[in-house]
């Protein structure tokens, strides 16, 4: 839809702008105080984002026979080295309380035989510690949530709205360095209003659309990470992309995960001829660490010029399999795939961006008044490697962790100063969108071919030259015409893909996520890769 130019731009003043709706973003807006006015913005539907899709569950310490030293210990092996263990214990030690402020909130999580809470366990854990809803744990969190949103008065759901930057004093040529709040473009009407906010919050989500096959949703493209490092923020080991080793593998299955539980319950993976393989590369087997399963299954699919492998759960019952994965099962059977009569065709898959924007334990940036929580951030939790189910637990633990420090801090903060409308005077409508599709169709492929499970130095030289040209043309393309959510999602995936391939070019060593064939060995010396803007300046105290 073209702007009516006769449309005046909107403009809105919020105590808490939250962009991103997801399971980071709605813990921060209901656990602030309630005489705050907040907003929160969604590209889709307020229940739209990764959030929905996820399967697995909570890891949280919730059983007698495990310790909170037992899920530490874990978190830090999974995390390859690069675990920042005060983060790590940080988490750890509020799991408790945020998975009873989500069953006081209203989630409902499977129950066992005698009605007790059911866990499950995944690859990297040593103890049955998931907490879940069935195999659709993502969407009760997230329905559940935004019930509760849409319930408080205070709170302003507003969908269908894409950030388009965040709006700084250093943008506004004041004194000082605080975030003010963002542009953000409207899809209903395609124009771009004016949000002024006391506090911000960046909740979302990750970058992993930058690669051509990938287990999240299309709004997955990096937007926060983008904007957080235009506008001065460091960000930190963009090079750790996980990839889900287990992705359905169909060609009318767009992005279908199959949880990690499969093989917290006992499946296993098959090669073509039906022989089990993970054994060979860990002691392990299908309990691995992700980066270690997703490796073995590229291996074994490159050995084999295989485009797929198998994931066999079908020695279980029908009725084990309808209980524990009844999401599975039904969307296998419209493929036409009963898994409890045959293996699940698989592929790996981009799935988790473990690294993002450097925040602190009370979720605060590099600039004042601007917070991160879930996926676009980086806390330390995750190191090399993030373990199953940590993420949606960060989700809970830092989103409490902002809001109770926006709490404190927000009768010290004024009203945000005034902002210019945004000026599209000098930009007209593209006649020439076929360059936008092209250009995200040549970046997904080229991170997928050079900067994706395995990588080598050539590799990487060849996708930094072509994000360099993509960069400078999608630069021009942003300055002359009129911004769309398509033109958005591309700048802000050249951008991120531009972080992780300039990460990776850093670590010259393999290291959990980060696999190079030119330096397959470890450095004696873990050290996070953090790559600084030139407009970075460290914010006051």
């Amino acid at each position: 839809m073209t702007r009516d130019n006769n449309l005046m731009p909107q403009s809105h003043e919020f105590d808490v702008l939250i962009i991103g709706s997801g399971a980071a973003g709605l813990t921060v807006a209901l656990n602030l105080p309630e005489h705050l006015q907040i907003a929160v913005i969604s590209k889709g539907d307020i229940s739209s984002g990764a959030t929905l899709w996820a399967q697995g569950g909570i890891a949280a310490v919730l059983d007698d026979e495990d310790s909170l030293e037992n899920h530490v210990s874990d978190t830090l092996k999974a995390g390859g080295g690069l675990c920042h263990e005060d983060a790590v214990r940080y988490t750890v030690e509020h799991g408790r309380e945020s998975i009873d402020w989500l069953i006081d909130s209203g989630v409902d999580f499977s129950r066992d035989d005698q009605a007790q809470y059911h866990l499950t366990r995944e690859g990297g854990h040593s103890h049955r510690r998931i907490i879940h809803a069935a195999d659709a744990t993502g969407h009760a969190v997230s329905t559940t949530l935004a019930s509760q949103a849409l319930a408080r008065k205070n709170i302003h759901l507003m969908s269908r709205r894409v950030a388009v930057d965040l709006i700084t004093n250093r943008k506004l040529a004041l004194p000082g360095n605080a975030c003010i709040g963002a542009y953000v473009l409207n899809l209903e009407d395609n124009h771009v209003e004016l949000f002024r906010a006391r506090f911000t919050i960046i909740a979302t989500g990750g970058a992993s659309k930058a690669y051509r096959y990938t287990t999240n949703p299309d709004g997955a493209s990096g937007d926060g990470i983008a904007m957080a490092w235009r506008a001065g923020c460091r960000v930190g080991n963009m090079e750790f992309n996980q990839f889900h080793p287990t992705c359905l593998y169909h060609p009318h299955a767009k992005s279908f995960l199959i949880t990690e539980a499969v093989r917290g319950e006992g499946g296993v993976l098959r090669l073509p001829d039906g022989e089990r393989f993970m054994d060979r590369f860990d002691d392990r087997a299908e309990l691995a660490p992700r980066d270690i399963v997703a490796r073995a299954i590229d291996h074994e699919m490159k050995r084999l010029g295989a485009d797929h492998l198998y994931l066999d759960i079908s020695h279980q019952s029908l009725d084990f399999i309808r209980h524990h994965f009844p999401t599975i099962y039904e969307k296998c059977l419209t493929f036409g795939i009963d898994i409890s009569r045959e293996p699940i065709p698989v592929v790996p898959a981009a799935h988790y961006t473990c690294g993002g924007i450097l925040s602190d334990e009370r979720a605060r940036t590099d600039i004042n008044q601007l917070y991160v929580v879930g996926e676009a951030a980086f806390t330390g939790l995750h190191g090399a490697n993030r373990m199953a189910s940590n993420s949606l637990l960060e989700c809970l633990v830092y989103g409490r962790a902002a809001a109770a420090d926006i709490a404190r801090r927000e009768s010290d903060i004024p009203p945000p100063p005034l902002a210019p409308d945004w000026d599209e005077s000098q930009v007209r409508d593209s006649d020439e969108d076929v360059v936008i599709s092209h250009n995200w169709d040549e970046l997904r492929h080229f991170m997928w071919d050079y900067v994706g499970i395995v990588r080598t130095t050539k590799r990487l030289q060849r996708a930094k030259h072509r994000i360099d040209l993509l960069e400078r043309e999608i630069g021009e393309f942003y300055s002359n015409y009129r911004v769309t959510n398509d033109l958005l999602e591309l700048r802000n995936l050249v951008t991120v893909a531009d972080l992780i391939i300039c990460s990776a070019l850093q670590r010259r060593e393999s290291r959990g996520l980060h696999y190079t064939l030119d330096f397959p060995g470890l450095l004696h010396e873990a050290k996070d890769t953090v790559l600084t803007p030139t407009t970075y300046r460290r914010p006051a105290p």
